[in-house]
Protein backbone atom coordinates (compact mmCIF):
# COMPACT_ATOMS: atom_id res chain seq x y z
CA UNK A 1 0.00 0.00 0.00
CA UNK A 2 0.89 3.81 -0.43
CA UNK A 3 -0.29 4.39 3.22
CA UNK A 4 2.26 2.95 4.91
CA UNK A 5 6.67 2.43 4.20
CA UNK A 6 8.46 -0.74 4.40
CA UNK A 7 8.36 -0.39 8.23
CA UNK A 8 4.46 -0.48 8.24
CA UNK A 9 4.32 3.00 9.68
CA UNK A 10 1.99 5.71 8.27
CA UNK A 11 3.42 7.52 5.67
CA UNK A 12 3.79 11.56 6.45
CA UNK A 13 4.31 12.80 2.91
CA UNK A 14 2.84 11.72 0.10
CA UNK A 15 4.26 9.57 -2.67
CA UNK A 16 4.92 10.88 -6.10
CA UNK A 17 4.61 8.39 -8.65
CA UNK A 18 7.35 8.41 -11.80
CA UNK A 19 5.82 9.49 -15.11
CA UNK A 20 5.95 6.41 -16.81
CA UNK A 21 3.89 4.89 -14.00
CA UNK A 22 1.22 7.64 -14.50
CA UNK A 23 0.74 7.00 -18.13
CA UNK A 24 1.70 10.32 -19.28
CA UNK A 25 4.63 11.11 -21.28
CA UNK A 26 6.82 14.70 -20.37
CA UNK A 27 7.63 16.73 -22.88
CA UNK A 28 6.20 15.20 -26.08
CA UNK A 29 3.67 16.46 -28.52
CA UNK A 30 1.20 14.56 -29.71
CA UNK A 31 1.32 14.28 -33.62
CA UNK A 32 -2.14 13.90 -35.22
CA UNK A 33 -1.76 10.54 -36.87
CA UNK A 34 -3.52 8.90 -39.46
CA UNK A 35 -4.39 5.47 -39.74
CA UNK A 36 -1.79 3.49 -41.53
CA UNK A 37 -3.75 0.15 -43.19
CA UNK A 38 -0.60 -1.44 -43.90
CA UNK A 39 0.92 -1.50 -40.26
CA UNK A 40 0.25 -4.20 -37.91
CA UNK A 41 -2.52 -2.84 -35.13
CA UNK A 42 -2.84 -5.24 -32.29
CA UNK A 43 -6.68 -6.27 -31.53
CA UNK A 44 -6.27 -8.29 -28.55
CA UNK A 45 -8.71 -8.32 -25.79
CA UNK A 46 -6.44 -7.89 -23.05
CA UNK A 47 -4.63 -4.73 -24.69
CA UNK A 48 -8.62 -3.26 -25.82
CA UNK A 49 -8.89 -2.57 -21.65
CA UNK A 50 -5.97 -0.63 -21.13
CA UNK A 51 -6.56 2.97 -21.17
CA UNK A 52 -2.82 4.58 -21.78
CA UNK A 53 -1.77 4.43 -24.75
CA UNK A 54 0.52 1.33 -25.89
CA UNK A 55 2.77 2.86 -28.40
CA UNK A 56 5.68 5.77 -28.69
CA UNK A 57 9.24 5.62 -26.69
CA UNK A 58 10.15 6.85 -23.41
CA UNK A 59 13.95 8.50 -22.90
CA UNK A 60 16.07 7.52 -20.28
CA UNK A 61 16.94 9.88 -18.62
CA UNK A 62 14.21 12.25 -19.76
CA UNK A 63 17.07 15.65 -19.39
CA UNK A 64 20.45 15.79 -20.33
CA UNK A 65 22.46 18.04 -17.86
CA UNK A 66 26.45 17.94 -18.58
CA UNK A 67 26.93 20.77 -15.77
CA UNK A 68 30.06 22.74 -16.09
CA UNK A 69 32.24 22.85 -18.55
CA UNK A 70 35.34 23.77 -19.68
CA UNK A 71 35.22 25.88 -23.13
CA UNK A 72 36.85 24.29 -26.15
CA UNK A 73 36.38 20.33 -24.94
CA UNK A 74 33.97 18.22 -26.31
CA UNK A 75 32.41 15.92 -23.96
CA UNK A 76 29.49 13.20 -24.67
CA UNK A 77 26.66 11.32 -22.70
CA UNK A 78 24.13 8.54 -24.00
CA UNK A 79 20.26 8.19 -23.54
CA UNK A 80 18.73 5.15 -24.09
CA UNK A 81 15.30 5.91 -26.22
CA UNK A 82 12.88 2.29 -25.08
CA UNK A 83 10.24 1.45 -27.51
CA UNK A 84 7.21 0.57 -24.78
CA UNK A 85 4.81 0.09 -27.32
CA UNK A 86 3.74 -3.17 -28.96
CA UNK A 87 4.31 -2.76 -32.38
CA UNK A 88 7.79 -1.64 -34.15
CA UNK A 89 8.52 2.06 -34.44
CA UNK A 90 10.51 4.16 -36.52
CA UNK A 91 12.01 7.75 -35.16
CA UNK A 92 14.35 10.62 -36.61
CA UNK A 93 16.33 13.15 -34.81
CA UNK A 94 16.26 16.47 -35.35
CA UNK A 95 19.51 17.96 -35.33
CA UNK A 96 20.36 21.03 -33.06
CA UNK A 97 21.65 24.07 -34.32
CA UNK A 98 25.53 24.30 -34.87
CA UNK A 99 25.47 27.47 -33.11
CA UNK A 100 24.52 25.29 -29.81
CA UNK A 101 27.32 23.04 -30.42
CA UNK A 102 25.42 19.79 -29.45
CA UNK A 103 25.32 16.93 -32.26
CA UNK A 104 23.44 13.90 -31.89
CA UNK A 105 24.81 10.85 -33.06
CA UNK A 106 22.31 7.31 -33.39
CA UNK A 107 21.29 4.30 -35.88
CA UNK A 108 18.26 4.80 -37.83
CA UNK A 109 16.07 2.42 -38.61
CA UNK A 110 12.96 0.89 -37.19
CA UNK A 111 13.06 -0.35 -33.02
CA UNK A 112 10.73 -3.10 -32.35
CA UNK A 113 8.62 -3.56 -29.49
CA UNK A 114 10.32 -3.98 -26.22
CA UNK A 115 14.01 -2.66 -27.36
CA UNK A 116 15.82 0.04 -27.12
CA UNK A 117 17.94 2.42 -28.96
CA UNK A 118 21.02 4.03 -27.76
CA UNK A 119 21.44 8.26 -28.50
CA UNK A 120 25.34 9.67 -27.86
CA UNK A 121 24.29 13.23 -27.50
CA UNK A 122 27.96 15.19 -27.78
CA UNK A 123 28.27 18.85 -27.19
CA UNK A 124 31.69 21.25 -27.77
CA UNK A 125 32.00 23.74 -25.32
CA UNK A 126 31.93 26.78 -27.02
CA UNK A 127 31.08 30.63 -25.86
CA UNK A 128 28.56 32.37 -27.96
CA UNK A 129 28.27 36.53 -28.07
CA UNK A 130 31.17 38.79 -26.58
CA UNK A 131 29.14 40.06 -23.36
CA UNK A 132 30.34 39.40 -19.70
CA UNK A 133 28.72 36.72 -18.10
CA UNK A 134 30.60 36.41 -15.20
CA UNK A 135 32.63 33.37 -16.50
CA UNK A 136 30.18 31.23 -17.15
CA UNK A 137 27.36 31.21 -20.02
CA UNK A 138 24.83 28.39 -19.54
CA UNK A 139 23.65 26.89 -23.18
CA UNK A 140 20.22 25.17 -23.19
CA UNK A 141 18.29 23.30 -25.99
CA UNK A 142 15.63 20.85 -26.93
CA UNK A 143 16.35 18.43 -29.05
CA UNK A 144 13.71 17.25 -31.02
CA UNK A 145 13.08 13.53 -31.78
CA UNK A 146 9.86 13.08 -34.05
CA UNK A 147 8.71 9.24 -33.84
CA UNK A 148 5.49 8.09 -35.83
CA UNK A 149 3.26 9.32 -32.69
CA UNK A 150 4.24 12.38 -31.25
CA UNK A 151 7.69 14.40 -30.81
CA UNK A 152 10.11 13.52 -28.11
CA UNK A 153 11.50 16.83 -26.36
CA UNK A 154 15.01 16.05 -24.97
CA UNK A 155 16.18 18.96 -22.77
CA UNK A 156 19.92 19.78 -22.67
CA UNK A 157 21.66 21.90 -20.38
CA UNK A 158 25.18 22.97 -19.55
CA UNK A 159 27.41 25.39 -18.37
CA UNK A 160 30.36 26.85 -20.00
CA UNK A 161 33.76 28.31 -17.82
CA UNK A 162 34.89 31.16 -19.96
Amino acid sequence: SLMVDVAGQTRKEKVILPSYLQGTKPNSIPNKKIEDPVAGKVNTSSLATTRQDLNGFHLIPPRVTFGVLKEGCTYATSVIMKNVGVNFSRFRVKQPPPYTGLRVMYTPGPVAAGLQVELEIEIFAMVIGGKDTGGVEEVSHDIEILTETDTLLLPVKANILC
